[in-house]
């Protein structure tokens, strides 16, 4: 761990690391979200700003909670040429008490993995006890966390995996212990659904979804980026945040889809799935992830150097 010349704690990535957990991390997300449904936590909607240089975003995501803090990222597209994350984070942490800053951390590990976090709290909610088979479109980074959160909380029989480079398909599977299919053979009959890409145009048809499935949309390539198509979006649609998923989400904008209700909402029991609906999460990410988090990681740091 270094420190800054004001003595403010930076926590690199390994440090991230070393102290946060998804099966922590899985129930903090689940409480975040409902925290921010019940008016507990105080955000704006997400600010994305183009970057010309990059051809990518940066984005500035305050929230106000339990905790205090704001994430920083740049994402960046373009960045996979040079062996390069495509998020790049920094989140700082201050004090509610006295508005003293707290620490600083490297954000890149925390964004990847409270997004699959946050799917495999919902799914948690509202999957069959017993799936059988889930199915993953993408082949990076998410494709694989995903996997690993859903792991947590459902035991699946199969995991089926989808890429646009067959090659790249292939080897995924191999790694994770998968079966490499094409799209619509590894959604048929699937029970879960974690479309993890960034597809302008949908990779994802409703048609091939079978009755009850659980669809996980986190690919996000830009407010008019598409996963899913319109038949996809017909289903039951929840959210991270209402009014931020409106204008950022290009599954709702391009589709015109009619939100059903927050996840935080599912998550409380404050409103309800009817049973054997077939459901689109639909999740762009917001700064209260982030913020609950970097508080968790923080905490488990003094903890763990005290």
């Amino acid at each position: 761990m270094g420190t800054s010349k004001t003595d403010i704690p930076f926590l690199s990535e390994p440090d991230v690391s070393s102290v946060l957990a998804m099966s922590e991390l899985i129930p903090a997300m689940g409480q975040a979200l409902i925290d921010y449904s019940e008016g507990l936590i105080s955000q704006p909607d997400r600010q994305m700003l183009p970057v010309a240089k990059s051809g990518g975003f940066f984005g500035a995501m305050p929230a106000v909670g339990d905790a205090v803090g704001v994430k920083l990222v740049n994402f960046v597209p373009g960045n996979v040429q040079f062996d390069l994350p495509t998020h790049l984070a920094l989140i700082l942490l201050f004090r509610p008490e006295t508005g003293e800053p707290l620490a600083i951390m490297d954000g890149r590990l925390i964004t990847e993995m409270r997004t699959a976090a946050v799917s495999a709290a919902i799914v948690k909610k509202i999957a069959p006890a017993k799936p059988k088979a889930l199915a993953v479109l993408g082949a990076g980074l998410q494709a694989r966390t995903h996997i690993e959160a859903l792991s947590e909380v459902r035991t699946f029989d199969e995991i089926r995996v989808w890429a646009r480079s067959p090659s790249k398909g292939q080897d995924f599977a191999d790694e994770v212990g998968a079966i490499a299919l094409s799209a619509e053979d590894a959604v048929r009959g699937a029970d879960v659904v974690v479309t993890a890409t960034a597809a302008k145009e949908p990779i994802l048809q409703g048609a091939w979804l079978k009755p009850g499935a659980i669809v996980a949309a986190v690919g996000w390539s830009s407010r008019d980026g598409r996963e899913l198509d319109e038949e996809a979006m017909k289903n039951v649609v929840i959210v991270e945040s209402r009014s931020g998923t409106e204008k950022e989400s290009g599954n709702i904008r391009g589709a015109g889809a009619e939100i059903s209700a927050e996840a935080g909402e599912i998550l409380s029991g404050a409103k309800m799935i009817e049973s054997g609906s077939t459901v689109t999460s639909d999740s762009i990410g917001m700064a209260a992830e982030d913020v609950a988090s970097a508080q968790l990681v923080w905490r488990r740091f003094q903890e763990q150097h005290s």
